[in-house]
């Protein structure tokens, strides 16, 4: 069994909190919920004391207990999450500012959230004609080039999981509709590590995209735009400069 978090960081903080937050993780990784034995297989944690401290968020409303008896986050998190999200977007804004100003076009960030990707910042274009997506938003990962760069950090198993779990619908004719192809279209992803939405969620738009490495959830940055002023030669400025914001976001997150 690998050596726990709690178990290789309990002298440098408190530990029943380090235990709390391994808890918290190690549901989210199960995909929400998860019952003890699963709990006490994936941690070096005692049962009884993986029993007391679900018992502590469950009254706190941290987590709750479902009638067949597994444990999922509580709805207390929510708002936790929400507030975190606000904050990791208002941080990534100068970034994606510096992307509109350099490249034109509208720039924006977006985590992994459940099945489906959720929009937490957005920069818009200054263009007339550009595109706009309301922060908040959720949409499917196989047809945003964002979700696609997300889905790129994840192993093969976890994104057909995640597929079968969403449904992979189909709003253009340039949409991958199948698992085996979108499977594909993330190795090539992995390969020059960067993803395009080629028209896949809206006829005329395509967007560049890139995950941002090492961040605390799955998240990519992303700009979009017309088909017509976002073609080859603006994907070649603007790969680089996605990376460069990339880096940027995590070292701010790193400070």
């Amino acid at each position: 069994m690998a050596e726990s978090k709690t178990a290789k960081s309990a002298g440098s903080g408190v530990q029943s909190v380090e235990r709390v937050f391994e808890l918290l993780e190690l549901v989210t990784d199960a995909g929400g919920d998860v019952t003890l034995s699963e709990l006490a297989a994936s941690t070096d944690l005692p049962l009884p004391t993986i029993h007391r401290l679900l018992r502590t968020l469950v009254s706190l409303g941290y987590a709750r207990q479902l009638p067949n008896r597994r444990y999922a986050l509580g709805p207390r998190l929510i708002r936790i999450g929400e507030g975190a999200s606000k904050q990791f977007g208002a941080l990534a804004r100068p970034q994606l500012k510096g992307l509109v100003d350099a490249l034109g076009e509208s720039a924006n960030m977006a985590v992994l959230d459940g099945d489906m990707v959720v929009y937490v910042a957005q920069v818009p274009s200054l263009h007339s004609m550009r595109m706009f997506t309301e922060v908040g938003r959720r949409a499917h990962l196989h047809d945003t080039g964002v979700g696609k760069a997300i889905l790129s950090q994840l192993p093969d198993e976890t994104v057909r999981g995640i597929v079968a779990r969403a449904g992979m619908p189909t709003p253009t004719e340039h949409s991958i509709g199948t698992v085996d192809a979108l499977l594909a279209e993330l190795e090539l992803i992995r390969e020059r590590g960067y993803a395009v939405d080629d028209q896949e969620q809206e006829i005329g738009v395509r967007c560049f995209s890139m995950a941002v490495p090492n961040a605390p959830t799955p998240t990519a940055v992303s700009v979009s735009g017309p088909v017509s002023r976002v073609d080859e030669a603006f994907g070649e400025r603007a790969v680089p400069l996605l990376r460069k914001a990339a880096e940027a976001i995590v070292a701010e997150l790193d400070d």
